[in-house]
């Protein structure tokens, strides 16, 4: 909120290591809670994208189809990767965002000046913060896919990590690190920018003074119902790559061409109908209760380790 005359001016704060520390358990907490919990969705959606026998199923006739041919427990694949991995990717993006959002703030010359760069700076934090967790996701990303789309790849995270390890090494991992940035990297900026701007307007239109007078509960309901609006961006910009990722980790497209080059074949091939809309419904679905879920639980944990506040820029004045 830019301040009246006289009041005093807000400075950066000054976040320590052990603040960075929290920051990462909480993120890495809300994000491998999340994910974990949204496994039996995120099966249904890839097998949607990638597997021809469920092309054109919605998600409940494609879960049906799922548990009559494979058993309940198929819902649960790639469970171990996709907790492990996230808990890494989520607390580097939380505390990412956190260090990287501090920094352009300092850029800009201070909480004051940087209001009128708000929106640059949510971009630009979200998106570098997002790249670095993404190189620490990629390979458990990769394994998880593997493990969803082909069955019989491997019985779990270890074995399956160390065949791929063994077979394809390096190249197998990270394989789908362009099309993993093309998903994430948009994921993430949907995710952060949409939320902060929602969360302005929320307290922009109740003011100053009942913001300051909101309950736990009442905060909590603000966190939740941005995450949500949040939620939709974050996955309608994300699936067509998020298309495109099951499928190169499938291994579909050429693979003698280079990653970026595969990426835009997959793209021509598939076409924009079913880039745009194959599984999305699945993926809106999972990602609202994931980015609202995330949010809600890394504002509580925060506040159970005593975290500091955010760096808070918003423009609260209706003028």
């Amino acid at each position: 909120m830019i301040p009246t005359t006289g009041a005093p001016s807000p400075t950066v704060p000054d976040f320590k290591a052990t603040d960075y520390v929290k920051f990462f358990g909480a993120g890495a907490l809300a994000a491998t809670l999340t994910h974990g919990a949204a496994t039996p969705i995120d099966v249904v959606k890839t097998r949607i994208q990638v597997d021809d026998a469920m092309k054109g199923l919605n998600m409940l006739k494609a879960t049906r189809q799922i548990v009559a041919g494979e058993g309940a427990g198929a819902l649960l694949t790639g469970f171990g990767p996709t907790a492990v991995g996230y808990l890494v990717q989520g607390g580097a993006k939380f505390a990412g965002y956190e260090f990287f959002k501090k920094r352009f703030v300092e850029l800009a010359g201070g909480p004051d000046a940087a209001v009128p760069h708000r929106t640059a700076i949510y971009l630009g934090a979200s998106a570098t913060a997002e790249f670095f967790a993404d190189i620490a996701l990629c390979p458990l990303e990769a394994t998880r896919i593997r493990l969803v789309s082909q069955r019989g790849f491997a019985t779990g995270l270890t074995s399956g990590f160390m065949r791929l390890a063994r077979e394809e090494g390096l190249r197998g991992f990270y394989s789908g690190f362009v099309p993993l940035l093309f998903k994430q990297v948009p994921y993430a900026v949907g995710q952060f920018s949409v939320h902060e701007a929602a969360v302005e307007m929320t307290y922009r239109a109740i003011g100053p003074d009942r913001k300051a007078r909101l309950t736990h509960l009442e905060s909590t309901g603000v966190e939740l119902a941005s995450g949500i609006v949040a939620g939709v961006a974050a996955a309608v910009l994300s699936h067509p790559a998020d298309t495109l990722l099951s499928a190169m980790n499938k291994g579909a497209g050429d693979k003698s061409q280079g990653s970026t080059a595969r990426l835009f074949s997959l793209a021509r091939e598939f076409g924009p109908k079913r880039l745009l809309t194959t599984g999305l419904g699945p993926r809106v679905f999972m990602t609202c209760g994931l980015v609202a879920g995330q949010f809600v639980i890394y504002a509580q944990c925060k506040t159970l380790v005593g975290a500091p506040a955010g760096i808070e820029i918003h423009k609260e004045s209706k003028l």
